[in-house]
């Protein structure tokens, strides 16, 4: 009897593992069947849909998920819905421009444009499209380490190789299977996108560390955030991130008016606006470079050598890097120049009173430094003379790779994917040129606010309504703002708000401008570097 219960027993726990066995190899098997089914989806879609609807979905989808947790966040609040998706668009948009003032938002609603900021910026935007050409280059072949190859441990072994830099064959012509070149490849994008992610890191680290000392150090600073009700941390990070990313949000209502005596601060925001946008291609570079000499790598010196055949627009040749570099900081001077020479000694507009010849100095610094794509001002813009605003709208209106000096033929779009080039090549004729999609926005702003135009000429001019139009377009953020002063017809129901021009638009306008921002930074993407 107690053999055939435990014969019973064991038959029945094997009956029981066989069919544990069974469901486990079903669900193994439903498992792949569904990753290789959206791999090949993901893959399709990549590869075969245009780059400007890809980001179009990008900016739109997490424009709605941010405006839905705006809203959710807050159900009382004073913002209109309107108001609330223009906002996550702008931030997510890097343009910085506001129809409500930044202090109605609670620190999670902050989070969130953070967020939004975050994920808009070109430095974290492009390391998305890194992965994504390295899953085009290679669907089927996942490598974590580089393979054990003769010829690549030979190469690895090579000090002249390493110093000379590669430059007498390409590395991947080395390796004598197919597979062992696209795992050298592989590994290379590993090793910058590697790069990419301790710089984000970095640049983030520190400059929210120094931010934060500064603002517990200094008592004039920590008192302007204590009297909002301002964290200090979470202005560190904000501030950061958006300055980083050159966006221009700030928690404050004010932008940095109110911290233009605070030269410090300023001192440490510059560089950040500038390492995240316009210089990022010369930072990395050095950053590579110095990688290359301490890690002894050859994939650092392939990189370094054939930037072009990585897919990764941002990383561009030494010439090219210098020439933007030198465009950069040449603008810089010609802006200051001029900005010094006409608003220096002008008492009559208020700009610089009460700040001594130095805060002069890093005022003006900091404002010039802002014109081109961050859009954070420590002075009031509409106060500053007539031919400096037109100076500023050129600036606004030039790409953050610009490059005055001249580029050798075909290294501006030699790193661009011809299949990309392919596939967009039957949208070109859709295209026009930039002034024209900038008249055609500005008449129908013109449009939609005939009324303001006709009531109130002086604070809706036509001069006023080309550089909202353009700082949108150059997703900037700068504003010349509103003002119950300059009302022909006065009006006691009309209150002065720290938030820009278009706050005061018509809902019909304003949904004009969210097309105005998601085209000026969709149009970012359709190359990298211009030669003016």
């Amino acid at each position: 009897m107690k053999n055939m219960f435990r014969t019973s027993a064991e038959k029945l726990v094997f009956l029981l593992e066989r069919l544990c066995t069974r469901v486990l190899d079903a669900y193994n098997f439903c498992k792949c069947l569904l990753l290789s089914f959206f791999y090949h989806l993901f893959f399709l879609f990549v590869h075969y849909v245009p780059p400007f609807f890809i980001h179009l979905l990008y900016y739109t989808s997490f424009s709605l998920m941010g405006f839905l947790l705006l809203k959710i966040s807050s159900p009382s609040s004073r913002a209109r819905d309107i108001d609330l998706f223009f906002t996550a668009v702008s931030a997510i948009s890097l343009s910085s421009m506001s129809t409500v003032e930044m202090e109605v938002f609670s620190n999670f609603q902050l989070l969130i444009l953070t967020f939004l900021m975050l994920i808009g910026g070109e430095v974290f935007l492009s390391l998305i499209k890194l992965q994504i050409s390295k899953f085009n280059n290679k669907h089927t072949l996942s490598v974590t380490s580089l393979p054990k190859n003769p010829a690549l441990k030979s190469l690895t072994n090579s000090e002249n190789q390493i110093e000379i830099g590669l430059t007498d064959q390409d590395t991947i012509n080395t390796f004598e299977k197919p597979d062992d070149q696209e795992r050298f490849r592989i590994s290379c994008i590993n090793c910058l996108s590697y790069s990419i992610v301790a710089y984000l890191l970095a640049t983030h680290m520190f400059g929210s560390f120094f931010l934060s000392l500064y603002m517990q150090s200094v008592p004039s600073a920590k008192q302007v955030l204590d009297n909002k009700g301002i964290k200090i941390s979470l202005f560190s990070v904000f501030a950061t991130i958006s300055s980083f990313a050159n966006c221009g949000f700030l928690p404050t209502n004010e932008s940095m008016m109110l911290f233009k005596k605070n030269t410090g601060l300023l001192l440490i925001l510059i560089p950040q606006c500038l390492v995240g946008s316009t210089l990022y291609p010369f930072c990395l570079l050095l950053l590579l470079k110095v990688l290359k000499i301490f890690t002894k790598r050859p994939e650092f010196s392939y990189v370094l050598n054939y930037h072009n055949k990585l897919g990764y627009r941002n990383l561009m040749s030494k010439r090219s890097c210098c020439y933007i570099a030198a465009t950069v900081v040449g603008f810089i001077i010609v802006q200051f120049a001029i900005f010094a020479s006409m608003e220096w000694n002008n008492n009559s507009s208020g700009a610089f009173e009460g700040l001594d010849s130095y805060e002069k100095l890093v005022a003006i610094l900091f404002q010039v430094t802002n014109t081109r794509h961050t859009g954070e001002s420590v002075l009031d813009i509409s106060t500053i003379s007539p031919a400096v605003l037109v100076l500023f709208v050129a600036m606004m209106y030039i790409p953050p790779y610009a490059s005055v000096l001249a580029v050798r033929n075909g290294e501006n779009t030699s790193n661009i994917d011809d299949k990309i080039t392919h596939r967009t090549s039957k949208w070109k004729h859709l295209r026009l040129s930039e002034p024209t999609y900038i008249i055609i926005f500005v008449i129908l702003v013109c449009i939609s606010e005939r009324k303001g135009l006709k009531e109130d000429p002086v604070n809706f001019s036509v001069f006023n309504i080309i550089f909202e139009v353009i700082s949108a377009y150059g997703n900037v953020g700068f504003t010349m703002g509103y003002s119950c002063g300059r009302r022909i017809n006065s009006d006691l129901s009309c209150k002065d708000a720290y938030y820009g021009f278009a706050g005061r638009w018509t809902d019909s306008g304003k949904s004009i401008l969210i097309a105005v921002m998601l085209f000026g930074r969709l149009k970012t993407h359709k190359g990298y570097t211009y030669t003016l």
